[in-house]
Protein backbone atom coordinates (compact mmCIF):
# COMPACT_ATOMS: atom_id res chain seq x y z
CA UNK A 1 0.00 0.00 0.00
CA UNK A 2 1.72 3.52 -0.91
CA UNK A 3 1.59 6.52 0.82
CA UNK A 4 -1.31 7.98 -1.42
CA UNK A 5 -3.57 5.01 -0.07
CA UNK A 6 -2.70 5.29 3.08
CA UNK A 7 -3.80 9.24 3.10
CA UNK A 8 -7.67 10.02 3.99
CA UNK A 9 -9.61 10.79 0.96
CA UNK A 10 -9.71 14.64 1.35
CA UNK A 11 -6.45 14.66 2.01
CA UNK A 12 -5.43 13.00 -0.32
CA UNK A 13 -7.53 14.43 -3.45
CA UNK A 14 -6.34 17.67 -2.22
CA UNK A 15 -3.12 17.23 -2.73
CA UNK A 16 -3.61 15.71 -6.28
CA UNK A 17 -6.03 18.75 -7.18
CA UNK A 18 -3.47 21.42 -6.19
CA UNK A 19 -0.58 18.96 -8.21
CA UNK A 20 -2.82 19.16 -11.47
CA UNK A 21 -3.64 22.71 -11.40
CA UNK A 22 0.03 23.51 -10.79
CA UNK A 23 1.02 21.65 -13.84
CA UNK A 24 -2.51 23.31 -15.72
CA UNK A 25 -0.39 26.45 -15.23
CA UNK A 26 2.81 25.33 -15.88
CA UNK A 27 1.60 24.17 -19.38
CA UNK A 28 -0.84 26.93 -19.96
CA UNK A 29 1.89 29.59 -19.16
CA UNK A 30 4.55 27.63 -21.62
CA UNK A 31 2.43 26.54 -24.14
CA UNK A 32 0.20 29.42 -24.75
CA UNK A 33 1.30 32.16 -22.61
CA UNK A 34 -1.51 32.68 -19.93
CA UNK A 35 -1.04 33.20 -16.49
CA UNK A 36 -3.37 31.50 -14.82
CA UNK A 37 -1.94 32.69 -11.47
CA UNK A 38 -2.95 36.45 -13.01
CA UNK A 39 -6.89 35.05 -13.54
CA UNK A 40 -7.59 33.07 -10.67
CA UNK A 41 -5.26 34.49 -7.95
CA UNK A 42 -6.70 36.56 -5.06
CA UNK A 43 -6.34 40.40 -6.60
CA UNK A 44 -6.49 43.40 -4.23
CA UNK A 45 -10.27 44.30 -3.59
CA UNK A 46 -9.94 47.90 -5.19
CA UNK A 47 -7.77 46.53 -8.22
CA UNK A 48 -9.57 45.94 -11.86
CA UNK A 49 -9.18 42.58 -11.70
CA UNK A 50 -10.78 40.96 -8.66
CA UNK A 51 -13.15 39.16 -8.54
CA UNK A 52 -14.93 37.43 -5.50
CA UNK A 53 -14.59 33.80 -6.16
CA UNK A 54 -11.26 34.56 -6.04
CA UNK A 55 -11.02 33.98 -2.69
CA UNK A 56 -11.31 30.30 -3.20
CA UNK A 57 -9.76 29.92 -6.34
CA UNK A 58 -6.24 31.36 -5.27
CA UNK A 59 -6.19 28.48 -2.61
CA UNK A 60 -5.04 26.01 -5.57
CA UNK A 61 -2.79 28.14 -7.45
CA UNK A 62 0.67 28.17 -6.90
CA UNK A 63 4.04 30.52 -7.35
CA UNK A 64 6.59 27.92 -8.05
CA UNK A 65 7.75 24.03 -7.17
CA UNK A 66 8.93 24.81 -3.87
CA UNK A 67 5.80 27.09 -2.82
CA UNK A 68 3.57 24.04 -4.05
CA UNK A 69 5.72 21.44 -2.35
CA UNK A 70 6.11 22.46 1.18
CA UNK A 71 2.18 23.43 1.47
CA UNK A 72 1.71 19.86 -0.05
CA UNK A 73 3.93 18.31 2.54
CA UNK A 74 2.12 20.32 5.33
CA UNK A 75 -1.36 19.66 4.51
CA UNK A 76 0.11 15.86 3.97
CA UNK A 77 1.72 15.61 7.70
CA UNK A 78 -0.63 17.25 9.32
CA UNK A 79 -4.10 16.96 7.39
CA UNK A 80 -3.79 13.07 7.62
CA UNK A 81 -4.38 13.46 11.44
CA UNK A 82 -6.63 16.16 11.48
CA UNK A 83 -8.90 14.63 8.83
CA UNK A 84 -9.11 11.45 10.92
CA UNK A 85 -10.08 13.51 14.35
CA UNK A 86 -12.87 15.93 12.64
CA UNK A 87 -13.89 13.18 10.05
CA UNK A 88 -14.14 14.24 6.30
CA UNK A 89 -17.29 16.76 6.08
CA UNK A 90 -15.85 18.77 8.77
CA UNK A 91 -12.15 18.27 7.65
CA UNK A 92 -13.19 19.79 4.69
CA UNK A 93 -15.12 22.63 5.84
CA UNK A 94 -12.65 23.44 8.59
CA UNK A 95 -10.24 23.62 5.09
CA UNK A 96 -12.06 26.11 3.14
CA UNK A 97 -12.98 28.64 6.33
CA UNK A 98 -9.39 28.77 7.15
CA UNK A 99 -8.38 29.21 3.30
CA UNK A 100 -11.07 32.28 2.86
CA UNK A 101 -10.35 33.26 6.09
CA UNK A 102 -6.78 34.18 5.21
CA UNK A 103 -8.26 35.47 2.42
CA UNK A 104 -10.28 38.29 3.89
CA UNK A 105 -7.41 39.10 6.57
CA UNK A 106 -4.94 39.74 3.59
CA UNK A 107 -7.30 41.61 1.93
CA UNK A 108 -8.14 43.82 4.66
CA UNK A 109 -4.40 44.29 5.47
CA UNK A 110 -3.79 45.38 2.22
CA UNK A 111 -7.02 47.57 2.33
CA UNK A 112 -5.27 49.46 5.59
CA UNK A 113 -1.83 49.57 3.47
CA UNK A 114 -3.98 51.46 0.80
CA UNK A 115 -5.75 54.11 3.02
CA UNK A 116 -2.40 54.43 5.54
CA UNK A 117 -0.22 55.46 2.29
CA UNK A 118 -3.09 56.85 0.46
CA UNK A 119 -2.61 55.71 -2.71
CA UNK A 120 -5.74 57.29 -4.23
CA UNK A 121 -4.19 60.26 -4.33
CA UNK A 122 -1.72 59.02 -7.13
CA UNK A 123 -2.35 58.29 -10.86
CA UNK A 124 1.63 56.88 -11.16
CA UNK A 125 3.67 54.60 -9.07
CA UNK A 126 7.81 54.36 -9.76
CA UNK A 127 9.11 51.04 -9.97
CA UNK A 128 12.71 49.93 -8.99
CA UNK A 129 14.44 50.95 -12.36
CA UNK A 130 12.68 54.19 -12.73
CA UNK A 131 9.89 52.98 -15.06
CA UNK A 132 6.41 54.57 -14.70
CA UNK A 133 3.44 52.27 -14.33
CA UNK A 134 -0.38 53.63 -14.08
CA UNK A 135 -1.90 52.92 -10.47
CA UNK A 136 -4.65 50.38 -11.65
CA UNK A 137 -1.24 48.46 -13.08
CA UNK A 138 0.25 48.47 -9.72
CA UNK A 139 -2.78 47.55 -7.87
CA UNK A 140 -3.71 44.46 -10.01
CA UNK A 141 -0.21 43.12 -9.11
CA UNK A 142 -1.20 42.51 -5.62
CA UNK A 143 -1.69 38.95 -5.80
CA UNK A 144 -1.93 36.42 -3.27
CA UNK A 145 -1.84 32.59 -4.60
CA UNK A 146 -1.52 28.97 -2.16
CA UNK A 147 -2.25 27.20 0.11
CA UNK A 148 -0.71 28.63 2.86
CA UNK A 149 -3.19 30.17 5.21
CA UNK A 150 -5.48 26.73 4.71
CA UNK A 151 -2.36 24.67 5.58
CA UNK A 152 -1.48 27.14 8.57
CA UNK A 153 -4.60 26.68 9.99
CA UNK A 154 -4.66 23.02 9.66
CA UNK A 155 -1.17 23.22 12.06
CA UNK A 156 -2.94 25.41 14.52
CA UNK A 157 -5.52 22.06 14.53
CA UNK A 158 -2.96 19.94 15.22
CA UNK A 159 -1.20 22.44 18.02
CA UNK A 160 -5.25 22.83 19.87
CA UNK A 161 -5.65 19.26 19.53
CA UNK A 162 -2.54 17.43 20.49
CA UNK A 163 -0.73 19.98 22.37
CA UNK A 164 1.51 17.68 23.63
CA UNK A 165 2.21 15.70 20.87
CA UNK A 166 5.99 15.82 20.30
CA UNK A 167 7.17 17.30 16.94
CA UNK A 168 10.71 16.76 15.47
CA UNK A 169 11.99 19.91 13.98
CA UNK A 170 14.75 19.54 10.82
CA UNK A 171 16.72 22.90 11.55
CA UNK A 172 17.66 22.44 14.60
CA UNK A 173 16.92 18.74 14.86
CA UNK A 174 15.13 18.99 18.60
CA UNK A 175 11.98 17.51 19.51
CA UNK A 176 8.86 20.32 20.76
CA UNK A 177 5.77 19.73 21.83
CA UNK A 178 2.94 20.83 19.04
CA UNK A 179 1.39 23.59 21.20
CA UNK A 180 4.95 25.48 21.29
CA UNK A 181 5.28 24.75 17.68
CA UNK A 182 2.38 26.17 16.63
CA UNK A 183 2.67 29.25 19.07
CA UNK A 184 6.52 29.72 17.68
CA UNK A 185 5.34 29.79 14.12
CA UNK A 186 2.56 32.26 14.58
CA UNK A 187 5.44 34.54 16.59
CA UNK A 188 7.30 34.19 13.99
CA UNK A 189 4.65 35.47 11.18
CA UNK A 190 3.44 38.34 13.46
CA UNK A 191 6.93 39.40 13.54
CA UNK A 192 8.12 38.84 10.15
CA UNK A 193 4.58 40.99 9.16
CA UNK A 194 5.61 44.13 10.46
CA UNK A 195 9.54 43.80 9.48
CA UNK A 196 9.54 41.87 6.29
CA UNK A 197 8.81 43.75 2.73
CA UNK A 198 8.98 40.77 0.51
CA UNK A 199 6.22 39.04 -0.88
CA UNK A 200 4.90 37.02 1.54
CA UNK A 201 1.57 36.85 2.86
CA UNK A 202 1.99 36.64 6.41
CA UNK A 203 -1.71 38.43 7.62
CA UNK A 204 -2.99 35.39 4.94
CA UNK A 205 -0.68 32.91 7.04
CA UNK A 206 -2.40 34.11 10.73
CA UNK A 207 -5.68 34.69 9.25
CA UNK A 208 -5.88 30.84 8.68
CA UNK A 209 -4.48 30.58 11.85
CA UNK A 210 -7.42 32.85 13.39
CA UNK A 211 -10.64 31.53 11.43
CA UNK A 212 -9.42 27.73 12.39
CA UNK A 213 -8.98 28.65 15.77
CA UNK A 214 -12.39 30.48 15.69
CA UNK A 215 -14.45 27.32 14.10
CA UNK A 216 -12.91 24.91 16.54
CA UNK A 217 -14.15 27.48 19.55
CA UNK A 218 -17.41 26.96 17.87
CA UNK A 219 -17.56 23.80 17.41
CA UNK A 220 -16.47 23.17 21.18
CA UNK A 221 -19.48 25.55 22.24
CA UNK A 222 -21.31 23.33 20.61
CA UNK A 223 -20.32 19.97 21.71
CA UNK A 224 -20.68 21.39 25.10
CA UNK A 225 -17.24 20.57 26.83
CA UNK A 226 -15.21 22.51 28.86
CA UNK A 227 -12.06 21.73 26.91
CA UNK A 228 -11.28 20.85 23.27
CA UNK A 229 -10.13 17.24 24.89
CA UNK A 230 -12.81 14.46 23.63
CA UNK A 231 -15.15 17.56 22.06
CA UNK A 232 -14.77 16.55 18.40
CA UNK A 233 -16.23 13.39 18.71
CA UNK A 234 -19.40 14.61 20.58
CA UNK A 235 -23.08 13.85 19.35
CA UNK A 236 -26.53 15.10 20.84
CA UNK A 237 -27.32 11.40 20.59
CA UNK A 238 -24.13 9.03 21.23
CA UNK A 239 -23.00 7.79 17.75
CA UNK A 240 -22.09 3.86 17.25
CA UNK A 241 -18.95 2.48 17.67
CA UNK A 242 -19.19 1.86 13.87
CA UNK A 243 -20.19 5.62 12.84
CA UNK A 244 -16.92 6.43 15.54
CA UNK A 245 -14.44 4.48 13.93
CA UNK A 246 -15.25 6.15 10.24
CA UNK A 247 -14.95 9.61 11.64
CA UNK A 248 -11.55 8.90 13.61
CA UNK A 249 -10.16 6.67 10.49
CA UNK A 250 -12.40 8.33 7.43
CA UNK A 251 -13.23 5.24 5.90
CA UNK A 252 -17.05 3.61 5.90
CA UNK A 253 -17.50 0.62 8.01
CA UNK A 254 -20.65 -1.55 8.33
CA UNK A 255 -22.39 -2.08 11.05
CA UNK A 256 -22.83 -6.09 11.73
CA UNK A 257 -25.94 -7.88 12.46
CA UNK A 258 -27.52 -9.60 15.38
CA UNK A 259 -25.62 -13.01 15.52
CA UNK A 260 -27.65 -15.61 14.45
CA UNK A 261 -30.01 -17.17 17.46
CA UNK A 262 -30.34 -14.77 19.45
CA UNK A 263 -33.92 -14.16 20.58
CA UNK A 264 -35.62 -13.25 23.19
CA UNK A 265 -35.76 -10.60 26.36
CA UNK A 266 -33.23 -12.21 28.29
CA UNK A 267 -31.11 -12.80 24.71
CA UNK A 268 -31.32 -9.45 24.84
CA UNK A 269 -30.02 -8.42 27.94
CA UNK A 270 -27.11 -10.47 27.91
CA UNK A 271 -26.49 -9.32 24.13
CA UNK A 272 -26.50 -5.41 25.14
CA UNK A 273 -24.66 -6.32 27.92
CA UNK A 274 -21.66 -7.77 26.33
CA UNK A 275 -22.11 -4.65 23.70
CA UNK A 276 -21.93 -2.25 26.26
CA UNK A 277 -18.72 -3.47 27.83
CA UNK A 278 -17.41 -3.99 24.41
CA UNK A 279 -17.87 -0.50 23.29
CA UNK A 280 -16.79 1.10 26.29
CA UNK A 281 -13.28 -0.98 25.91
CA UNK A 282 -13.55 0.41 22.19
CA UNK A 283 -13.49 4.35 23.94
CA UNK A 284 -10.02 3.30 25.82
CA UNK A 285 -8.31 2.54 22.58
CA UNK A 286 -9.61 5.16 21.09
CA UNK A 287 -8.89 7.89 23.45
CA UNK A 288 -5.44 6.62 23.30
CA UNK A 289 -5.18 6.48 19.44
CA UNK A 290 -6.39 10.62 20.04
CA UNK A 291 -3.85 11.40 22.91
CA UNK A 292 -0.73 9.42 21.48
CA UNK A 293 -1.38 7.68 17.68
CA UNK A 294 -2.47 4.61 16.48
CA UNK A 295 1.01 3.09 16.44
CA UNK A 296 1.03 3.69 20.36
CA UNK A 297 -1.24 0.90 20.66
CA UNK A 298 -0.20 -2.75 21.91
CA UNK A 299 -0.25 -5.69 19.24
CA UNK A 300 -3.77 -6.92 21.29
CA UNK A 301 -5.55 -3.45 21.37
CA UNK A 302 -4.50 -3.37 17.30
CA UNK A 303 -6.35 -6.85 17.01
CA UNK A 304 -8.84 -5.63 18.80
CA UNK A 305 -9.62 -3.06 17.30
CA UNK A 306 -9.94 -4.37 13.94
CA UNK A 307 -11.87 -7.41 14.69
CA UNK A 308 -14.72 -5.10 16.32
CA UNK A 309 -14.54 -2.72 12.81
CA UNK A 310 -15.49 -5.23 10.76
Amino acid sequence: MNILEQTPPVTRNLILLNCAIFLAQFVCGSVWGVDLADVFGLHFMLAEDFHFWQVISYMFLHGGLTHLFFNMFALWMFGVVIERTLGRDRFLVYYFVCGIGAALCQELWQLGQYYIENLAAYDTVSMPGGSLISMAAYLNEWNTVGASGACYGILLAFGVLYPEQRIMLLIPPIPMKAKYFVFAYAAIEVFSAFTSNGNIAHFAHLGGMLFGWLLLRHWRRQSRQPSFSGWDNYRPKKASLWERLQQLFGRRSQRPSRPEGVYGHGADYDYNLRRKKQEERIDEILDKVRRSGYDSLTKEEKQELFQNSQ
